[in-house]
Protein backbone atom coordinates (compact mmCIF):
# COMPACT_ATOMS: atom_id res chain seq x y z
CA UNK A 1 0.00 0.00 0.00
CA UNK A 2 1.54 3.38 -1.32
CA UNK A 3 1.86 6.29 1.28
CA UNK A 4 -0.99 8.36 0.49
CA UNK A 5 -3.84 5.23 0.49
CA UNK A 6 -2.22 4.82 4.21
CA UNK A 7 -2.98 8.08 5.38
CA UNK A 8 -6.48 8.14 3.82
CA UNK A 9 -6.95 5.16 6.65
CA UNK A 10 -6.58 7.32 9.55
CA UNK A 11 -7.93 10.81 8.33
CA UNK A 12 -10.60 12.11 10.24
CA UNK A 13 -14.28 11.64 9.26
CA UNK A 14 -17.21 12.64 11.01
CA UNK A 15 -19.27 9.30 12.16
CA UNK A 16 -22.76 10.66 13.02
CA UNK A 17 -23.51 13.25 10.10
CA UNK A 18 -25.26 16.96 11.09
CA UNK A 19 -24.14 16.08 15.14
CA UNK A 20 -21.32 18.85 15.26
CA UNK A 21 -23.76 21.55 13.84
CA UNK A 22 -26.90 19.71 16.45
CA UNK A 23 -24.57 19.88 19.39
CA UNK A 24 -23.32 23.83 18.53
CA UNK A 25 -27.12 24.82 18.52
CA UNK A 26 -27.78 22.62 21.25
CA UNK A 27 -25.05 25.16 22.94
CA UNK A 28 -26.73 28.25 21.33
CA UNK A 29 -30.05 27.63 22.82
CA UNK A 30 -28.55 26.90 26.43
CA UNK A 31 -27.30 30.22 26.46
CA UNK A 32 -29.97 31.73 26.56
CA UNK A 33 -31.08 33.87 29.38
CA UNK A 34 -33.94 36.01 30.86
CA UNK A 35 -34.40 39.62 29.83
CA UNK A 36 -33.01 41.78 33.20
CA UNK A 37 -34.98 44.43 34.00
CA UNK A 38 -33.90 47.88 34.27
CA UNK A 39 -34.03 50.28 37.54
CA UNK A 40 -36.39 53.54 36.74
CA UNK A 41 -33.45 55.63 36.94
CA UNK A 42 -31.44 53.29 34.13
CA UNK A 43 -34.41 53.15 32.12
CA UNK A 44 -34.66 57.55 32.40
CA UNK A 45 -30.66 57.60 31.69
CA UNK A 46 -30.87 55.65 28.56
CA UNK A 47 -34.29 57.36 27.63
CA UNK A 48 -32.09 60.73 27.93
CA UNK A 49 -29.33 59.39 25.97
CA UNK A 50 -31.49 58.41 23.32
CA UNK A 51 -32.69 61.90 23.35
CA UNK A 52 -29.47 63.34 23.15
CA UNK A 53 -28.60 60.81 19.87
CA UNK A 54 -28.62 62.66 16.53
CA UNK A 55 -28.10 61.12 12.84
CA UNK A 56 -24.55 60.73 12.41
CA UNK A 57 -23.23 59.96 15.84
CA UNK A 58 -21.54 57.09 16.11
CA UNK A 59 -22.69 54.71 18.80
CA UNK A 60 -22.37 51.33 20.81
CA UNK A 61 -25.49 49.70 22.09
CA UNK A 62 -26.03 47.04 23.96
CA UNK A 63 -29.52 44.80 23.23
CA UNK A 64 -31.44 42.15 23.93
CA UNK A 65 -33.44 39.95 21.41
CA UNK A 66 -34.64 36.62 21.71
CA UNK A 67 -33.00 35.84 24.90
CA UNK A 68 -29.97 36.88 23.99
CA UNK A 69 -27.67 40.59 24.74
CA UNK A 70 -25.60 41.60 22.00
CA UNK A 71 -23.72 44.76 21.39
CA UNK A 72 -23.96 46.64 17.73
CA UNK A 73 -21.64 49.25 16.84
CA UNK A 74 -21.91 51.97 14.29
CA UNK A 75 -23.46 55.23 13.50
CA UNK A 76 -26.74 56.25 13.50
CA UNK A 77 -29.34 56.42 10.48
CA UNK A 78 -32.49 57.04 11.82
CA UNK A 79 -34.05 57.69 15.24
CA UNK A 80 -37.65 58.00 14.78
CA UNK A 81 -39.25 58.84 18.48
CA UNK A 82 -43.07 57.92 17.52
CA UNK A 83 -42.66 54.21 16.80
CA UNK A 84 -39.40 54.10 18.86
CA UNK A 85 -36.76 52.90 17.39
CA UNK A 86 -33.52 53.54 15.86
CA UNK A 87 -31.65 52.46 12.67
CA UNK A 88 -27.83 51.84 13.30
CA UNK A 89 -25.79 50.68 10.47
CA UNK A 90 -28.08 48.33 9.16
CA UNK A 91 -30.28 47.47 12.02
CA UNK A 92 -33.63 48.47 13.55
CA UNK A 93 -33.71 48.43 17.73
CA UNK A 94 -36.64 49.05 19.46
CA UNK A 95 -36.08 51.25 22.23
CA UNK A 96 -37.46 48.76 24.52
CA UNK A 97 -34.52 46.18 24.09
CA UNK A 98 -31.84 48.76 24.46
CA UNK A 99 -29.69 47.88 27.45
CA UNK A 100 -26.72 50.05 27.48
CA UNK A 101 -26.01 53.07 25.01
CA UNK A 102 -22.42 54.47 24.97
CA UNK A 103 -21.42 57.49 22.59
CA UNK A 104 -18.31 58.32 20.86
CA UNK A 105 -17.66 61.08 23.59
CA UNK A 106 -17.64 57.76 26.08
CA UNK A 107 -15.31 56.18 24.13
CA UNK A 108 -12.02 55.32 25.62
CA UNK A 109 -9.13 54.67 22.61
CA UNK A 110 -5.84 53.74 23.97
Amino acid sequence: MNRQDRAKQFAPFEALKGLREALTEKEYENEKMQRRELSEEESDEIQADILKLQKGDTVEITCFESGYYFTVKGKVVKKDVTFKYLVVGDGKISFDDIYKIKTEESFIYL
